[in-house]
């Protein structure tokens, strides 16, 4: 490689990242619901080739200060969980990216003044709804994956509504210790990833200085794992396997543990990131190194859209089946 072409490649890796594709994605269009509050904004992608009904339904809650295009791929940088629409094209499934607005999502995590007013619990509420009755989703196979706020949210709706769900995944999100989303009542299947070098929201939770009064204290992702373990009863030995890594990323590892064998039953998995920053892992979408400077390393042996899909795939809303 020329001299040229390496510098260029470094600015580009520095200031681009890179963002490649494993096949074809579903197109993302549009979408507005009426609530309360106001217009809400959401992107939807229906898969073409599929039944027109008894699709599953997975609901993508991007990050603070991102957005429903920047969580699909459709603006800087690209989030990993964008690719959830080249696997919604291969399975197939609905994926719906809502969009949290002005102040970010109203988590009860996060003290946002502009998110105060709004009842994102109940819009999320009503896109399922909506999906069930307009696109043929199925209400047994609904799920919510969350990213940072975003895997608050997911939280908060675990709790809230777990009636619609299946399953969800919080990716590099720990639970509040206290306030909504804090103290769920009823088991759910869920995935959570965290790094152990995550300098904004750490792995051992807690309450630090960086953040004033901008978010209550935490739970640690450990601690996170086990109040979703004690509700679904699962006490016995989980099964543990270590990440082979293929990536050339230095410096991070994962252990994956997986509580429940059943895939179709109650499981809880974890993605345990060790070095891993605030950054979804990815291969295929690599976040630009000056973000990394600030966020820590992104490791690149877990594809984490596959591995939510993986997780999700087998999983039914036993309720929801049984018409409950």
């Amino acid at each position: 490689m020329s001299t040229y072409r390496r510098f260029n490649s470094l600015m580009r890796t520095t200031f681009l990242g890179t963002s490649d594709s494993a096949g074809r994605a579903l197109d993302a269009v549009p979408g507005e619901l009426i609530r309360p509050e106001g217009v809400r904004r959401y992107l939807i992608a229906i898969p073409d080739d599929a039944p027109p009904e008894g699709r599953p339904l997975v609901i993508v809650l991007h990050g603070g200060g991102a957005s429903a295009a920047q969580v699909m791929g459709r603006a800087f940088p690209p989030s990993p969980l964008s690719l959830l629409l080249e696997v919604a094209a291969r399975e197939p499934f609905v994926v719906v990216a809502p969009d949290a607005g002005e102040g970010g999502w109203a988590d009860g995590c996060a003290r946002s003044a502009r998110a105060a007013g709004r009842d994102d619990v109940a819009f999320v509420d009503a896109i399922i709804a909506r999906a069930i009755v307009e696109h043929g989703v199925d209400p047994a196979r609904v799920h919510v994956v969350g990213v940072s706020r975003g895997g608050w949210m997911a939280y908060r709706i675990a709790s809230a509504i777990p009636h619609r769900l299946a399953a969800f995944a919080a990716i590099l999100a720990p639970m509040p210790e206290s306030g909504p989303g804090s103290a769920p009542e009823v088991a759910l299947p869920a995935l959570i990833a965290g790094g152990t070098a995550d300098p904004l929201l750490p792995y051992r939770g807690g309450k630090y200085r960086y953040a004033f009064n901008f978010m209550g204290r935490l739970r640690s992702i450990d601690d996170s794992v086990a109040v979703w373990r004690c509700l679904g009863g699962l006490d016995d030995a989980p099964a543990t396997s270590t990440i082979v890594p293929g990536s050339g990323q230095c410096g991070t590892s994962v252990t994956r543990t997986v509580w429940g064998a059943d895939p179709a039953g109650m499981q809880v998995e974890l993605y345990r990131i060790d070095g891993g920053g605030h950054a979804e892992p990815s291969r295929l979408k690599r976040y630009p190194s000056f973000i990394n400077w600030l966020t820590g390393r992104q490791n690149g042996d877990v594809e984490i859209a596959e591995a939510a899909w993986t997780f999700f795939r087998e999983k039914r809303n036993a309720r929801m089946s049984a018409g409950v």
